[in-house]
């Protein structure tokens, strides 16, 4: 089968297309024939030599999948072969053919492309289990994003919205914060020409926000802190700005104030497979409805995926990146 593989660490140009195996199905595992594969931040911290595979995963970078099912492995009970799903996968989704848990794939909601589906499992996961999971977002609660037009803060304003939440987002332009609008945020903040943290203060009537989901880290940090409400919940999954940030703990404690954060590659099959449990019954129905949909900003075929790399290394867009595969 035709892979893309990382020939050294580096620019999009060390992505290589190669000839590789096409892998068995483990015990528990199906097989997918892959049509489409989500390009996403981790993929290109891989590529730089910034972040390893887990152990026992595929060196092959991709890590959400929709295609059909070629094969089962042994004791595979909910699927057979010819399904269409979509999945999270630990690595190996830019290639022709796919190994996945049977817990981390999802049908594909009525009405969805591959390339649609394609889209959903990475961010999807990774919004439920730290936003509803981790930081317990409950309806009529607030959620402040960072990165409101990324594919994690496209899919935040979504799934906040629908709970019954109110959703602020920050954003690098006038043109992005007025699609966060139109997703259905209720403030959208340019920190270019803004101070995300006196908006929140202004618009909160200091009461401050319930949630906050940070990729920025670096000196958001003590804004971040600032801009909680008692009883504020900080989750940080990525620190696209730098790892270090100066953090008052007496705000911590006089505001009870609770700071986590996690990274859901590593995490085991039982952890993903019951994430994808609860945005089955919670989510999937939504996305069938229309009431929550994916966002593409651009598909690219599967031997432009430098570009892909490139574009989503611009911040340029708005929503996700698919490659595609014939």
């Amino acid at each position: 089968m035709q892979a893309i593989t990382i020939s050294q660490p580096g620019g999009p140009e060390v992505l290589k297309t190669e000839e590789r195996p096409i892998p068995k199905p483990a015990p528990g595992e199906v097989l997918i024939k892959v049509a489409a594969a989500g390009v996403n931040r981790p993929d290109i911290a891989q590529r730089k030599g910034l972040y390893a595979p887990p152990p026992g995963a595929s060196d092959i970078p991709g890590l959400e999948i929709a295609g059909t099912i070629t094969e089962l492995g042994e004791g595979v009970k909910r699927w057979k072969i010819g399904d269409q799903i979509c999945g999270l996968v630990t690595g190996g989704g830019y290639a022709a053919y796919c190994t996945v848990p049977e817990g981390q794939c999802l049908p594909i909601p009525k009405g969805l492309s591959f390339t649609e589906a394609a889209s959903l499992p990475e961010t999807f996961f990774t919004v439920w289990s730290n936003v509803f999971d981790r930081a317990k977002l409950v309806k009529g609660e607030t959620l402040l994003v960072h990165g409101g037009t990324s594919g994690i803060g496209v899919t935040a304003i979504q799934m906040a919205k629908a709970m019954g939440c109110d959703v602020y987002v920050t954003a690098g332009s006038d043109e992005k914060c007025r699609f966060c609008l139109e997703l259905g945020a209720t403030r959208a903040i340019n920190y270019k020409t803004e101070n995300f943290r006196e908006v929140i203060k202004e618009i909160t009537n200091g009461k401050g926000i319930d949630v906050i989901l940070d990729m920025v880290g670096g000196d958001y940090t003590p804004d971040n802190i600032r801009s909680l409400a008692f009883d504020g919940r900080l989750v940080v999954i990525s620190s696209l700005k730098g790892k270090e940030g100066t953090i008052d703990l007496s705000l911590i404690t006089h505001k009870r104030l609770t700071v986590t954060g996690s990274a859901l590659r590593a995490r085991d099959t039982g952890f993903k497979s019951a994430i994808a449990q609860n945005l089955e019954k919670t989510i999937w129905p939504l996305l069938a409805s229309g009431q929550i949909k994916p966002v593409i900003y651009k598909t690219f075929p599967f031997e432009q995926v430098a570009d892909a790399h490139r574009l989503m290394e611009s911040s340029e867009h708005i929503g996700k990146i698919v490659l595609t595969i014939k």
